[in-house]
């Protein structure tokens, strides 16, 4: 029988808000994982003792069987037609690969496998004000793909995909539990309040509106006029159209119509990336309060000429603007070219401490945890790093590799490094995962966080090497790339693991990843990796402006948009795979 940590209905009946203040335990249906956060003060310093399996009579389980339906394995989107707007219905699905890179695997492990663990990841969802005044869509004018087409429907988006997950009975290879989902970053985009309240209602369950400004109709780019942007309630020949995009009389007012999320059906844990942690992503936490101010104005910016646009593309892309100053000067000499827009509070940025309050705020709990990982010593001591018990053989380790000095690549301080070195070393009984947003490859920003001056900032590179020393790792799991991609580390003394890096849900194809591991009971563990889509038909209508149509909608306009690179899904062996790994 599995290992994985399972609750009784009567186990949850006694002294149930005792276990969920004190432990971080996640009441579920019998038969669904257990978690543990750690203590509070290991959460936010590492001080404090290692995660602690607190042990369980494990209570009789039904035959676990496979389950596949509404996974890729079974179907994926795919066009219908071969040239102009592209439809989607449903394609055939994507087949499993093996990964043999760092252990061969053996016969016969599919009868002897035994479940450890299986668990959600979200990555990327974006959630997005996009009447917010200081977005810069004028940059579409210097890289078409600068904006999206669907852009205002990042809300009933994710929803969707919320009950992609909620529907599903089991994990697709073994049918074991999903233990919880974890997201990994970018859950909003504008470091805006208003998209917070939204992130946490979508995951833990509630009505959102997806609007700001005017509560009455929609301020922004896609009613503006602008032949740049797509106007899909009028009639006007704009860029978009003339590439096939639909004239859809109602979309604006439907995309910020209030929707309702049913919230999650398991327990959630949360990551945070640089577009929840910096202005637009980029911009570093202190730096001028002009934009601050400008974010809840009554002014946005929507047009500028080409070459003024590749300048601020420019400065973000090679980072010389990390606090946001040379933003702030290029907004106030465009000034004139503003359009009134009205003014909302609810843009403000937010800080991580705001960040960290909505996670621990009892209205967003869900199934819990409390605080989804993060604790109140997280907020005490000014961090964002946490570990917990997955099952009684695996603890995750979520990360913070946002840099607070700004740009958009990552790093990680002195203190985090050594916590997760030690955090290893601590558990090392128990097989680890560990999350992030940032990639390996996407963590060389050492900018000193303004908070702690002082303390060195480490890349990629050091991270693997202190995940490299530590025999019980077998996954570093993450995103911000926006593409399906696996790669193999070998470390050495024969210690190796897998770095899973999963596509987003704002550009195509919109995807999710479930995440299995099993030991083979032969001297190997697999990690199985198996992609999901929103629970949205494949097929869209054009006049179905429903909260399920704009879901669709979302991603039949995201395959189509300008630009957007369609190598996203990764290769057949970034999608669903089979990683193997030697134990111990």
């Amino acid at each position: 029988m599995s290992r994985i940590r399972s609750v009784a209905t009567s186990a949850l009946e006694v002294n149930r808000r005792t276990v969920l203040a004190a432990a971080g335990a996640v009441s579920l249906s019998a038969g669904v994982g257990y978690a543990l956060r750690p203590t509070d003060s290991e959460a936010a310093t590492g001080t404090g003792d290692a995660p602690v399996a607190h042990s369980r009579q494990a209570t009789a389980q039904a035959p676990l069987a496979p389950y596949t339906k509404g996974t890729t394995l079974a179907s994926v989107a795919a066009p219908r037609n071969s040239s102009g707007y592209r439809r989607l219905g449903d394609g055939p699905g994507w087949k499993r690969v093996v990964r043999e890179e760092l252990a061969t695997p053996k016969s016969g492990r599919a009868n002897r496998r035994t479940p450890l663990a299986a668990f959600v990841q979200f990555t990327d969802l974006h959630l997005m004000d996009v009447q917010h005044p200081l977005r810069w869509e004028f940059l579409r004018s210097a890289q078409m793909q600068s904006w999206r087409p669907h852009e205002a429907l990042t809300v009933p988006g994710a929803i969707s995909l919320v009950e992609r997950v909620n529907a599903l009975k089991g994990a697709p290879v073994t049918g074991a539990p999903l233990h919880f989902v974890m997201t990994t970053g970018d859950n909003t985009d504008n470091n805006a309040h208003s998209e917070l309240e939204w992130f946490m209602k979508v995951m833990s369950g509630g009505r959102i509106t997806p609007n700001t400004g005017d509560p009455r109709h929609y301020e922004g780019v896609q009613n503006s006029g602008l032949k740049l942007y797509w106007q899909p309630d009028s009639t006007t020949r704009d860029s978009d159209k003339a590439l096939g995009f639909p004239h859809l009389k109602g979309f604006l007012a439907a995309a910020i119509r209030e929707v309702r999320s049913p919230g999650l059906k398991l327990p959630w844990y949360s990551t945070a990336g640089n577009h929840d942690a910096l202005a637009l992503g980029t911009y570093g936490s202190h730096g001028d309060r002009y934009l601050a101010e400008a974010a809840v104005a009554g002014r946005k910016l929507m047009n500028v000429p080409p070459a003024d646009a590749k300048k601020v593309l420019d400065s973000i892309n090679n980072a010389t603007d990390p606090k946001g100053t040379g933003y702030r000067d290029f907004l106030k000499a465009h000034a004139r070219s503003m359009r009134s827009v009205t003014p909302d509070e609810k843009r403000a940025p937010y800080t991580q401490a705001d960040y960290l309050k909505a996670h621990l705020d009892p209205a967003h709990q869900g199934l819990g945890p409390v605080g989804h990982g993060y604790s109140s010593a997280n907020l005490d001591a000014g961090t964002q790093y946490y570990a917990f018990r997955i099952s009684d053989d695996v603890i995750g380790i979520s990360i913070d590799t946002t840099d607070p000095g700004g740009h958009y690549t990552g790093s990680v301080g002195t203190a985090q490094l050594k916590w997760l070195d030690r955090t290893l070393k601590d558990n090392k009984d128990s097989y680890a995962v560990v999350f992030s947003h940032h990639t390996s490859k996407t963590m060389d920003n050492t900018r000193p966080d303004p908070a702690r001056p002082t303390e060195k900032r480490h890349g990629g590179a050091e991270v693997l090497s202190v995940l490299g020393a530590h025999t019980n790792v077998l996954a570093w799991v993450n995103g911000h790339i926006h593409k399906n991609v696996i790669t193999p580390h070998k470390a050495s003394g024969g210690r190796s693991f897998w770095e899973i890096s999963t596509a987003s849900h704002v550009d195509y194809p919109h995807l999710a990843r479930i995440v299995e591991l099993v030991d083979n009971k032969d001297g190997t563990l697999s990690l199985f990796t198996t992609l999901i889509e929103s629970a949205a038909p494949h097929r869209t209508d054009f006049a179905d402006l429903s909260q399920t149509g704009l879901a669709a909608l979302y991603r039949e306009l995201a395959f189509n948009a300008p630009g957007a690179s369609k190598a996203l899904a990764g290769g057949t062996a970034d999608r669903n795979a089979e990683l193997v790994l030697r134990k111990g």
